[in-house]
């Protein structure tokens, strides 16, 4: 029999954790004396010891670990669990991974330009919307407001219910810039049912997966912005699917300051 400073010394295991390892009944000592409370462990435990630490050092919790060791006399159990933890393993490396990636790019875009620093670029899903979309070919971006005009004007008497939140979206299908004849939606969400008109649709819009950034002030930081994202989404592992679309948090509907702009701007993505 050892005492409990000859086992901690031979099992690499500290007093105070063997301790910690009776209470919780992980490692139960083979005798106690009753008048002193001295704990004393058969050199056979130093098996079940050396294989606590190893699960230990695997990454099982202390109250998984009397789970495992129960399964040591069946192998095929055993393997199971053993694989499941891998997996973990092998999840969390892949997610210390990504951050590496998004860690790495922040400092190379910083260093080649501050300028791109100021949006910050994330992965969000926008859910699936009913919406009011009015689309059609328009002489120029600049033109957009020809769309909500039409959708105020054929709109203006259905009495229709603004969805919660109430957002506004400008999408653009050209796959290019174009200096003219541009293919333009826009679209904001509605609660309830209603009839198209002749130039309002209502639909509803698939959950898409974005790279957003939001960014504050006029519209003439968008192209600084699209840059910003697009550079992003090619650093870090993703790729384009689906026409990029603008989210009008605050627009020149809710103020005439352009200061005072919200506009996020949303790329649809998907993993390379």
């Amino acid at each position: 029999m050892l005492k409990i400073g000859e086992f901690s010394k031979l099992s690499r295991i500290s007093i105070r954790l063997l301790r910690q390892y009776d209470e919780s009944g992980l490692l139960t000592p083979e005798a106690t004396d009753p008048f002193t409370g001295y704990r004393y462990y058969s050199e056979y435990q130093l098996l079940t010891a050396n294989r606590i630490t190893a699960l230990k050092d695997m990454g099982f919790t202390q109250s998984s670990i009397s789970e495992v060791l129960e399964c040591y006399g069946e192998p095929e159990t055993l393997e199971r669990c053993l694989r499941l933890k891998r997996a973990e393993a092998v999840s969390s490396l892949e997610e210390a991974e990504r951050r590496l990636r998004l860690l790495d790019t922040a400092l190379e875009r910083l260093r080649k330009d501050e300028a791109r620093m100021k949006y910050d670029v994330t992965i969000k899903t926008v859910p699936e919307r009913t919406v009011a979309s009015v689309r059609q070919i328009i002489p120029s971006y600049d033109r957009e407001g020809d769309l909500w005009h039409i959708y105020c004007k054929e709109t203006a008497r259905m009495n229709i219910q603004d969805g919660d939140p109430a957002i506004c979206v400008a999408v653009y299908y050209d796959e290019e810039y174009r200096e003219s004849d541009a293919d333009v939606e826009i679209q904001k969400t509605v609660k309830g049912n209603y009839p198209d008109t002749e130039h309002v649709k209502f639909k509803t819009v698939p959950a898409v997966q974005v790279a957003s950034a939001t960014f504050r002030g006029s519209y003439d930081q968008m192209t600084e912005v699209n840059e910003a994202v697009a550079a992003w989404v090619r650093e870090n592992g993703w790729t384009f699917d689906g026409a990029a679309f603008f989210i009008y948090h605050i627009s020149p509907h809710d103020t005439r300051n352009p200061d005072e702009f919200l506009t996020e701007v949303c790329y649809p993505v998907r993993r390379k």
